[in-house]
């Protein structure tokens, strides 16, 4: 007697039992695996990479590595705070330059898990789609022999015909909703099963899975969308005293930042001309409670259109959106030197400190006459001024009441020859002396509209001509804002669908009845859900109400007349009734 074993199986753990079978050589060697090799390794590589395990951890790690773009300045947005970082943190600040902390976006680290992202998403989702078409395009399952196995069931019996039944299951499983008619919810298949058994199967539900897929595409376009906007984006800020304008070229900008992929001659040279602007605010809070730019907008081909800029209500011009970003005065000077030359004339913007708009500005005169220093005057513009001491003034509220200059005078090298960028709300204190008076102390001068000071030790006067205001303008323009607007909903719509979307099976048998039920058609019905589903059995319940015709109630014999007492027999209709005491 032999023991059975399976043809082609023989390893180490099978030793023959009978005899006359050969042993197993005990010299062999211990069993060698097969290497994968660098096409192998390469496949496994990929089916990680393209797992969905993976995808999200990749996502995951892309959040977290955004995190130091929000904590450390960036080079691209604000070069200044970066410097300036640098020469506050003078161990750390090199490394993590090297690093690239101070370019996340666009740092090598950054850029790789983009791409692996990107791939993986594309690697995911590629086969699943292959996948899910042939699935669509399937039929749905034939219907189980034994459907007292499912969680939900319901039955009943009709006279009509078993056909006639299925199709009517399949008519209303392929009906679709109240407020998308044409859009089936069911996949139906009508089946013969011989005997005169006909059966009906649906599927629903692969809404989720497309859902799924829309989600996945999704992020894959706001990945492309992003990627191409950091390409071909720019934004600048300008400034735009009123009165005077600001034509749309790089070199009218303050500040200016744009992509890799930016082309300047792609800018559209329009014009814009602030007119006037208003600003309200609460008569007793002083808190700022509107504020409108009223401009004149010229672009290319067109006449001037009159427009206004509110906050949180950009203009739209040349394919960018036009954003108030601030606002203040604008104090019009005029500086003569020392031999009564005009060394400089016009608006200065004052940045506000505060919600009463004490402003600090910085006026630099590099031009003056012969051998005169240079000069540089610092101070605070008070829109509504109020002494508080003999030298101590302060705003009282942010409109232009009582405006008042507060300034202090330096003279020297202003240090604008060296090469080195300066801030132009600032004074480079290193070079120049502040002037003072006979007891040392600083020398401050108040000036207000319409009144002309003279500068100490000679070096000239100051006239304060005007007090116009200014905004400051902050144009941007992404040509993927749009495609990244319709990806994120299609993602959030993707994600609804596949996390409310049933999957739901549903089968409807028709056999003609035996016994009691002959000549009547008996009608079975099963339902089966991906996971906990409330909403199946109510659906079923639905199918087989419009599946099965309501059965006619049948109108009952009216009630005999009761016998007059015990043991009475009601008279015979046949049998005439004789009266009494009537002769036959």
């Amino acid at each position: 007697m032999t023991t059975y074993r399976p043809e082609g199986l023989d390893d180490a753990f099978t030793q023959p039992t009978d005899a006359t079978e050969p042993a197993a050589d005990a010299t062999a060697g211990p069993v060698q695996l097969p290497t994968l090799g660098f096409t192998g390794w390469v496949r496994w590589a990929w089916r990680q990479l393209t797992s969905m395990r993976v995808a999200l951890l990749l996502l995951m790690l892309l959040a977290v590595a955004a995190v130091p773009g929000t904590l450390f300045p960036q080079r691209a947005q604000d070069p200044a705070k970066v410097a300036q970082y640098l020469l506050d943190h003078p161990t750390t600040g090199p490394w993590l330059d090297r690093l690239g902390f101070f370019g996340v976006y666009s740092s090598v680290w950054f850029s790789a898990i983009y791409l692996l992202l990107f791939v993986s998403l594309v690697g995911c989702i590629l086969p699943r789609t292959t996948v899910h078409l042939a699935g669509v395009r399937g039929r749905p399952p034939r219907t189980p022999r034994r459907l007292g196995r499912f969680p939900a069931q319901g039955g009943g019996t009709t006279d009509d015909d078993a056909r006639t039944v299925a199709e009517r299951a399949a008519a209303t499983m392929r009906r679709g909703w109240s407020w998308l008619p044409f859009v089936p919810t069911y996949r139906v298949d009508v089946h013969d099963e011989g005997g005169g058994t006909w059966s009906a199967a649906g599927e629903r539900g692969y809404l989720r899975e497309t859902g799924n897929l829309v989600f996945h595409l999704a992020l894959v376009g706001l990945l492309v969308s992003v990627a191409t906007g950091q390409l071909l984006h720019y934004r600048g800020q300008a400034i735009v005293v009123q009165g005077r304008g600001f034509a749309n070229a790089q070199v009218d900008y303050d500040t200016f930042e744009n992509g890799t992929g930016f082309d300047p001659s792609t800018l559209v040279p329009f014009t814009l001309r602030l007119d006037e602007f208003d600003a309200r605010f609460d008569p007793e809070t002083l808190q700022s409670r509107d504020f409108t730019a009223h401009v004149t907008l010229t672009e290319p081909g067109e006449e001037p259109q009159e427009r206004t800029i509110k906050v949180n209500h950009p203009l739209t011009a040349g394919g960018a959106k036009v954003y108030l970003q601030g606002n203040g005065y604008a104090p019009e000077l005029t500086v003569r030197d020392a031999a009564g030359e005009v060394a400089f004339a016009g608006a200065v913007p004052f940045l506000p400190q505060d919600e009463v708009y004490t402003s600090r500005g910085v006026v630099k005169v590099p031009d003056v006459s012969g051998d005169q220093e240079q000069v540089g005057i610092v101070g605070y513009l008070l829109p509504t001024a109020s002494q508080v001491s003999d030298t101590l003034y302060r705003s009282t509220d942010p409109q232009p009441g009582d405006p008042l200059l507060v300034l202090s005078v330096w003279s020297g090298n202003l240090g604008l020859d060296t090469g080195v960028p300066q801030n132009v709300y600032e004074l480079d204190e290193s070079r120049m002396e502040q002037a003072v008076d006979a007891d040392g102390s600083a020398v401050t001068l108040y000036v207000r509209p319409g009144e002309t000071v003279e500068l100490p030790d000679g070096l000239g006067t100051l006239t304060f001509d005007g007090l116009p205001r200014f905004v400051a303008l902050d144009l941007r323009h992404d040509p993927a804002l749009a495609f990244v607007l319709v990806f994120s909903l299609l993602a959030f719509a993707g994600l609804a669908a596949s996390l409310f979307a049933p999957r739901r099976r549903v089968w409807v048998r028709a056999t003609p009845g035996a016994g009691d039920d002959a000549g009547r058609t008996v009608v079975t019905a099963a339902g089966l859900a991906r996971g906990d589903d409330v909403g199946l059995q109510p659906e079923l319940d639905r199918l087989l109400a419009a599946t099965l015709p309501p059965v006619p109630t049948r109108p009952q014999a009216p009630d005999a007349p009761a016998p007059a007492g015990p043991g009475a027999v009601p008279p015979s209709p046949s049998a005439p009734t004789v009266p009494r005491g009537s002769a036959t």
